[in-house]
């Protein structure tokens, strides 16, 4: 029996690249919707869940920007794909703080587009079937690789798919400080296009996930020179 291919809705208030983006993403096997806005897309991921959202960052109404930050706090962890026509690399990264997992400047050629979601949902799948049913304990924490699930105690958190790769990143090198290159490698693939500053910004979002002072992290602590390393806190 054939694989279902995934399904991609596109977010996007420009008919005309909507269509282009549609039939394109169609024709390389995916499955595609597509929504004019931030409450098109609500009624169709209530009809029928998506695998990948690709988001416009600039819309009339609720932008990009406050879509991805509605998202994920009401914790939908959905991959997000962010398509920005600005050339400032604040709002890259203002895209990445909000919870995004990838960006692309417009214009682009739809093959990239095509190449970073078969990028983003291939690490994705890669992750849970090379880790299979590992699960491992760091302090407080129950990290479950092939589920992408985390329990600080009895409590499950929800976590983004790219903080959660961050997470898994540090855990299976716990006690051992990562680089922020490192960490781009072995998280997001090492043709990631992310700065070093994301890097810093979702660790932050990471740390607030699960629950520890960003002012005196316990956790995931910064190695000054280095990088990060993930750490059971309890000499905190």
């Amino acid at each position: 029996m054939d694989a279902k291919p995934p399904r991609i809705l596109i977010v996007d208030d420009d008919s005309e690249l909507r269509a282009l983006l549609q039939r394109f993403l169609a024709e390389h096997g995916f499955a595609v919707r597509a929504a004019d806005g931030g409450k098109a897309m609500d009624i169709s991921l209530t009809r029928d869940p998506a695998d990948l959202i690709v988001l416009d960052l600039m819309m009339p109404g609720e932008d990009g920007l406050a879509i991805v930050r509605r998202l994920r706090e009401r914790d939908e962890t959905i991959p997000i794909i962010m398509l920005t026509a600005r050339g400032d690399p604040v709002d890259r990264v203002l895209g990445l703080e909000m919870g995004a997992d990838d960006y692309l400047g417009k214009p682009f050629l739809p093959r990239e587009l095509v190449a970073r979601i078969n990028a983003l949902l291939r690490r994705l799948s890669t992750d849970r079937a090379t880790l299979r049913d590992e699960v491992v304990t760091i302090g407080p924490f129950v990290i479950n690789f092939s589920a992408m699930s985390v329990r600080r105690e009895d409590q499950a958190l929800t976590l983004s798919s790219r903080e959660f790769a961050l997470l898994a990143a540090l855990a299976r090198s716990a006690g051992r400080p990562l680089s922020r290159a490192q960490l781009i490698d072995r998280a997001l693939g090492r043709d990631a296009e992310v700065t070093d500053r994301a890097i810093d910004v979702q660790i932050g979002r990471l740390r607030k996930a699960i629950g520890d002072d960003a002012a005196n992290p316990r956790f995931i602590r910064t190695i000054w020179g280095v990088g990060y390393v993930l750490a059971p806190g309890t000499d905190a």
